[in-house]
């Protein structure tokens, strides 16, 4: 449930978090599933805010700067990854929701321990030496597990008609 701030706020500011956000992302949609996420921030630091005596607005700005931004960095995590595992460019264009679906189903196929070293690669963008540490192997270990995992990716994906 909104607080009566968040609510206040969504009602005062929502025209120009929205604006703010189509000017960056040029996506309608995507700018409003990020205003919709300040605004879910907003009703979350509610009591934060209550005592604040400064506008609201700066920091519903900067809290929709910051969703942004991490769209963008797991948009491009997710290119690289669709590019690491070599998909077709011209197919992921077409059918991004399929690749995707494909993708998915392929991560479930793979034996646990390469699955779990790829989606926290590809997909949480971890580095290899945290990964070993939170797997408890060295960092080799992971890396061949790595490399491992995505040769049977490109493999599975390729016999699902995904040619690199």
């Amino acid at each position: 449930m909104m607080g009566r701030l968040a609510e206040q706020a969504f009602r005062r500011h929502y025209g120009e978090v929205y604006r703010f956000l189509l000017r960056r992302t040029a996506n309608p949609a995507e700018a409003e599933e990020l205003t919709q996420r300040v605004f879910a921030d907003a009703a979350a630091a509610q009591e934060q805010l209550e005592g604040d005596p400064r506008p609201l607005l700066p920091w519903l700005l900067t809290v929709a700067h910051r969703r942004w931004v991490d769209e963008r960095r797991r948009s491009r995590r997710q290119q690289r990854a669709l590019e690491t595992v070599g998909a077709d460019a011209e197919r992921v264009d077409a059918s991004d929701s399929e690749l995707a679906e494909a993708i998915r189903r392929t991560l479930e196929r793979l034996p646990e321990e390469q699955r779990e070293v790829v989606v926290r690669r590809l997909l949480h963008g971890q580095t290899f030496r945290d990964i070993a540490v939170a797997v408890g192997l060295s960092e080799g270990a992971v890396k061949m597990r790595f490399r491992r995992g995505l040769e049977t990716l490109r493999h599975l994906l390729s016999e699902a008609g995904y040619e690199q």
